[in-house]
């Protein structure tokens, strides 16, 4: 998500949709970063907690809490784009339960109903489907295939189109781990698609 920049068309897609005044966007991202540094409850393999568990999380609430302060909220809807590195740590079997953790631990927190709390998962790309380079890629996508089939407000956005053509610094890249410049692009639209399906739905 580091990469993605919604102000490029995800932003503008939905304010035209529903009105930039009914609209609210936080963005909160940093790349190469494992689920747990969100979910705050998740365990290794061996049942220990890492050091940082959920600081993430919280870096996030603490940008959502002051900016719905006081609003009336009819639709929320969260965009999840993550799962490299537990697809690299090895660490997919543990994956579809943190998954739907943060999800309820985010609805818990906004005092937001579960099943209407909208979810957006960017799937990962076609990177290593070989499961060459990062062990358990194609486990994490499966995870998060069936975790976006699971509800009728989540909803799966596909990326194995999106790492083809040229970068941001104009290098020209092929099912890379990275998307394009467009292809950030077309992400946000393909985001902002899926949210309206969510609101569309009150």
């Amino acid at each position: 998500m580091q990469g993605h920049r919604p102000d490029e068309a995800f932003t503008p897609m939905v304010e035209k949709a529903l009105g930039k005044d009914r609209v609210i966007i936080i963005q909160d991202a940093l790349g190469g970063q494992p689920i747990h540094r969100w979910w705050k409850e998740w365990k290794d393999p061996q049942g220990e907690k890492p050091n940082q568990c959920g600081d993430l999380y919280d870096r996030l609430l603490g940008k959502v809490k002051p900016a719905i302060q006081g609003e009336k909220l009819v639709s929320v809807t969260f965009v999840w784009m993550q799962g490299e590195r537990d697809a690299k740590m090895g660490w997919g079997k543990l994956y579809e339960e943190a998954l739907l953790g943060l999800h309820g631990q985010l609805a818990k927190d906004l005092k937001w109903k579960k099943n209407d709390l909208g979810f957006v998962i960017g799937r990962l790309s076609d990177f290593d489907m070989s499961n060459k380079r990062y062990s358990h890629w194609t486990m994490v996508r499966d995870v998060q295939e069936r975790v976006a089939n699971s509800n009728k407000n989540f909803f799966l956005v596909n990326t194995d189109d999106l790492n083809d053509g040229l970068s941001r610094k104009g290098k020209k890249i092929k099912d890379d781990l990275h998307y394009s410049a467009e292809g950030y692009k077309e992400l946000g639209r393909r985001f902002a698609k899926a949210c309206l399906k969510v609101a569309n739905q009150k």
